[in-house]
C-alpha cells in the first residue's frame, strides 16, 4: 500500500470517527459538517471529497455504529440470558454509553436520518437477531426484542426511572431474559 493510500485511509478514518462522536452527541440535524471537520482536523471540503455529503457521512457513521455486536451477539444458544445480561450491564448506572442507541435517539426526529438509521438497524442488529431465531415471523420477533432493548435503554440509562435505574443487574437480566424467551422460542 502506498503512503498516499495510507494517508487517505487515515484521513477517512479520522473523519468517520469524528462524525460518530458528533452525530452521537448532537444528532443528525444539529451535527455540523464544519464541527465534524474541526474535530477531525480537516476541512469541510475533505468531508465532501471522502463521503459526498453529510448524508453520506451519516450513513457511514450509522454503519460503523450498528455493525458490531453489542446487545445481540452471534450465538443462538443461551440467547435470552446473554441478551438480558448484556442489556442490564450496558444500561447500568455508570456504564459506558452505547453509541448506536444515542445516535439513533438523537437523530430519529429527522426523517432523512431516521430512514438511514432504520436501514442500519435492519441491516445489522435486526438481521443478526432474526438469523438467530427459528420459526415464523423471525424479523417481527427480532424487532420486538430490539424494542424491548430500546425501551429498557431509554427508561433506565437516559431517563433514569427509579425502579429500572435502581434494579440490580442480575435481577434485571433475569426479567429481561424471561421477557425475551417467548420471542426466541415461540
Amino acid at each position: 500500500m502506498s503512503v498516499h493510500r495510507r494517508d487517505a485511509d487515515a484521513t477517512r478514518e479520522k473523519i468517520l470517527a469524528a462524525a460518530v462522536v458528533e452525530f452521537t452527541e448532537h444528532g443528525y440535524a444539529r451535527a455540523g459538517v464544519r464541527q465534524i471537520a474541526e474535530r477531525a482536523g480537516v476541512t469541510a471540503m475533505m468531508i465532501n471529497r471522502y463521503f459526498g455529503s453529510k448524508q453520506g457521512l451519516f450513513a457511514e457513521a450509522v454503519h460503523r455504529s450498528f455493525a458490531p455486536p453489542t446487545i445481540v451477539g452471534d450465538e443462538r444458544r443461551g440467547l435470552p440470558d446473554a441478551f438480558g445480561h448484556a442489556l442490564a450491564e450496558r444500561t447500568a448506572p455508570g456504564a459506558e454509553r452505547l453509541d448506536p442507541f444515542l445516535l439513533m435517539l438523537r437523530s430519529a426526529a429527522d426523517p432523512e436520518a431516521a430512514e438511514i438509521v432504520r436501514e442500519g438497524i435492519e441491516t445489522h442488529v435486526g438481521a443478526r437477531f432474526a438469523a438467530l431465531l427459528d420459526g415464523p415471523d423471525a424479523e417481527v420477533r427480532a424487532q420486538l426484542g430490539l424494542a424491548l432493548a430500546a425501551g429498557t435503554w431509554l427508561l433506565r440509562a437516559v431517563i433514569g426511572t427509579g425502579a429500572l435505574a435502581g434494579a440490580g443487574n442480575d435481577r434485571l437480566a433475569d426479567l429481561l431474559s424471561d421477557m425475551l424467551q417467548p420471542l426466541v422460542e415461540p
